[in-house]
């Protein structure tokens, strides 16, 4: 596994992200990872517009794209640019995916056939959010890639994958001088998620009521799950997740990326 560092960057698909990528590496983030089930051509944008930064897929969804067509791509580009990808996968939701099926049984068939493919388990991680799919992404793979959690979250990831296992956790955050703005851009990063199953499961089981899950999502969840405020108090936050036992933590802005990754730039200490 590639050295990611504390802090890693974690950003939708689009065509402004290979432009985004130079300056995520100059700052001294470690990893760069792209949502949004990216194919092979996005992921290698990313890594021609760098030199060193870690490029990971965050998380390429097993129900849309072919485990066949995922291990070409890979080995495509571990060829190219050895050592700097790592390929995150996970099981979509039933709310937008026709062939869903059994989350867990999909996982374990595409993991499977990478196997058969020749894709190392290093170099691979599942969007892992509870105990059953935390368990095989330490057992399949080189860890969890968890979304929209709390350090308290981190913290039960942990002591379930043990000592060893990667760990990243994604976290929003709206960075700057106003307030309420910063409360309704956190609003609308995390409303769009209580209409999906597996993530308000899980945030259930983190002790949420069901008034904090009901759409547009209470001001105490919203404020748990998209830090706000100015940059020093939003990167003392975000550490919680390491001190939880996050290898890294991967900062997702809300609003414009670039002022808000410039300002949290060297800011977090585990």
């Amino acid at each position: 596994m590639a050295e990611i560092g504390k802090v890693g960057v974690w950003v939708r698909a689009s065509p402004e992200v290979a432009d985004l990528a130079g300056e995520v590496e100059r700052l001294g983030y470690g990893a760069l990872w792209l949502g949004g089930s990216p194919d092979a051509s996005a992921l290698e944008a990313l890594l021609a517009a760098t030199e060193r930064l870690t490029v990971g897929s965050s998380i390429v969804n097993i129900r849309t794209t072919r485990a066949r067509e995922v291990a070409v791509g890979f080995h495509r580009l571990e060829a190219a640019y050895p050592g700097r990808l790592i390929l995150g996968i996970g099981a979509g939701h039933k709310e937008r995916d026709d062939d869903y099926r059994t989350p867990y049984q999909g996982l374990v068939e595409y993991l499977d056939a990478l196997d058969e493919a020749g894709v190392p388990r290093e170099r691979r991680a599942l969007a892992a959010l509870g105990p059953r799919v935390l368990e095989l992404s330490r057992d399949r793979s080189a860890g969890a890639l968890p979304y929209l959690v709390t350090p308290e979250h981190t913290r039960r990831a942990r002591a379930l994958l043990g000592p060893d296992a990667l760990l990243v956790t994604e976290h929003k955050v709206a960075v700057g001088d106003d307030p309420e703005a910063l409360h309704e851009l956190a609003r609308r990063g995390v409303k769009q998620y209580l209409r999906l199953s597996n993530y308000v499961s899980n945030l259930r089981r983190l002790g949420f009521s069901e008034e904090d899950l009901t759409p547009p999502g209470s001001d105490r969840l919203v404020d748990e799950l998209a830090y706000q405020g100015d940059a020093e108090s939003v990167a003392k936050r975000l550490a919680a997740h390491l001190e939880a036992g996050a290898d890294q933590v991967a900062i997702q802005p809300l609003g414009d990326p670039l002022p808000t990754l410039r300002a949290l730039a060297g800011r977090l200490h585990p």
